[in-house]
């Protein structure tokens, strides 16, 4: 992920793959010697492609012998294709090679990313690694971390900081070492987030990619649908609206792809808690708060779905001033809350100083006390989940127009829907958002409208989720 974020400021991947693969070979040698007889097992990215100069390094001193999980014709990205060639004369398939005649075995197979399930051939691969009662050394994390199957290695060489979920226990000896990822790198959002964008699997069927409910309208009626159709944009399969009587009738004119629930009254009310409910427990993540208003009965509704619900929950527009009246509701919730400077005010009870980085602390204070994420939106974005903390500076002045926050809290849901944790999700959708919406100033310029930004979601997906596939 930070690779990709580097290679975004400018700096290019081969020298920090050059870098990452050095330095594995020299914690190898510091640790285990020389003279050795080393595997190094590669997958199809950029992981491989560290191991690949991983494995140019070691042969100075030891005999090594490169394993591919795919044929080299499926190597994905540029700079690791590169990498292939320098080591080429050494690879051979991973099929048939008893693992248990190395010395050593490095892992280069899988690196970071939002993995549920380790597929073929990697099942296999990683059970014959974890077999081989071999020395095990995994590049950056162990292969499969966090899923039902992981690499079990002796020594993890990781990159600039410890990864999430990282411990002794499941990564053996961890070595941290710099590759000269710039600061930026670690403090913005970029384009190496989508390494946690849940790509669907080839024999995923309707429903299994993120079912929504949007719980908004009445007052207004545009919120809400916007809200639904971005989250279809970033990826989700099926978007209900549960909105009240005035609005189903326009809501469901916007597009056939919204399935609209029309409610009792003229704005939410306490009537529609129950059926709202049973709406919440047909999908993955709900979004309260697009268009619903101000109104007492309304607030308190809200008040009372949002401390009821059970499924991982956006909280935006009016529902944010419902919440701040009682923050009890949060309590157990696994939460994303989107506000602007105002909203962040009546959260919270303190103004948001105008200084970027005591901006930071406040919103990560507020979201540790709260036990949610805060997207806290603005200039420049700030997403923190109280220990983690990271800022977003895409978008544009054109944005201020109305809708693209409604916008944005439907990218949110949409991810929270498909399993994304809550903080990556944010991270993801502030990135994307702005994103699309600098697409769509290049076009427009100031004229660009909500639907808009809508519009050149697609374009940013395909943009950074094909380096990643």
């Amino acid at each position: 992920m930070l690779d990709i974020n580097s290679e975004h400021l400018g700096v290019p991947m081969d020298a920090l793959m050059d870098n990452a693969g050095e330095a594995t070979a020299e914690v190898i040698l510091t640790e285990i010697g020389t003279g050795k007889k080393i595997a190094v097992v590669c997958g199809v990215g950029n992981n491989a492609g560290d191991g690949f100069v991983a494995a140019r390094n070691l042969t100075r001193h030891n005999d090594v012998t490169v394993l591919l999980a795919h044929p080299p014709s499926e190597i994905r990205t540029e700079s690791a294709k590169r990498a292939y060639e320098r080591v080429k004369h050494i690879a051979s398939s991973s099929v048939g090679v008893p693992l248990s005649k190395f010395d050593v075995i490095v892992d280069a197979l899988l690196g970071t990313g939002n993995y549920t399930e380790v597929r073929e051939p990697y099942r296999t691969l990683i059970n014959r690694i974890n077999g081989s009662k071999t020395k095990v050394v995994s590049i950056d994390v162990p292969s499969g971390l966090g899923t039902d199957l992981a690499v079990e290695p002796d020594i993890t060489v990781t990159f600039t900081e410890m990864k999430e979920g990282m411990t002794p226990e499941n990564s053996g000896k961890i070595f941290v070492q710099d590759i000269g990822i710039p600061a930026d790198a670690h403090r913005y959002v970029g384009p190496g987030e989508f390494a946690y964008y849940p790509i669907r699997g080839a024999e995923s069927h309707k429903g299994q990619n993120g079912r929504i409910l949007v719980i908004g309208g009445g007052p207004f009626t545009g919120a809400p649908a916007l809200a639904g159709l971005a989250a279809y944009r970033m990826g989700v399969d099926l978007v209900h609206i549960a909105t009240p009587a005035p609005s189903f009738g326009p809501i469901s004119s916007y597009s056939p792809n919204l399935i609209v629930h029309g409610l009792v009254d003229e704005t939410l009310n306490a009537k529609d808690i129950k059926p709202v409910q049973q709406l919440i427990g047909m999908v993955d993540a709900v979004l309260i708060g697009p268009g619903l208003g101000l109104g007492r009965g309304t607030q308190e509704a809200v008040r009372k779905i949002v401390k009821a619900c059970d499924k991982p929950l956006v909280i935006d527009a009016d529902a944010i001033a419902a919440v701040a009246e009682d923050l009890s509701v949060l309590e157990g919730k696994t939460a994303v809350i989107t506000p602007h400077a105002k909203e962040f005010e009546t959260l919270t009870g303190e103004s948001l100083p105008k200084d970027l980085e005591e901006r930071a602390k406040a919103v990560e204070e507020a979201a540790r006390k709260l036990g949610v994420v805060l997207l806290a939106k603005g200039h420049i974005d700030v997403v923190s989940d109280g220990h983690l903390t990271k800022l977003n500076r895409t978008g544009n002045p054109g944005m201020s127009v109305g809708g693209t926050g409604d916008v944005l809290a439907g990218e949110v849901v949409a991810l929270l829907s498909k399993g994304t944790t809550a903080y990556n999700a944010a991270r993801i959708s502030a990135f994307t958002n702005g994103k699309a919406g600098d697409l769509a100033f290049e076009k427009l310029g100031y004229s660009l409208m909500a639907t808009d930004v809508i519009d050149n979601v697609p374009e940013v997906l395909r943009r950074y989720l094909k380096r990643l596939q």
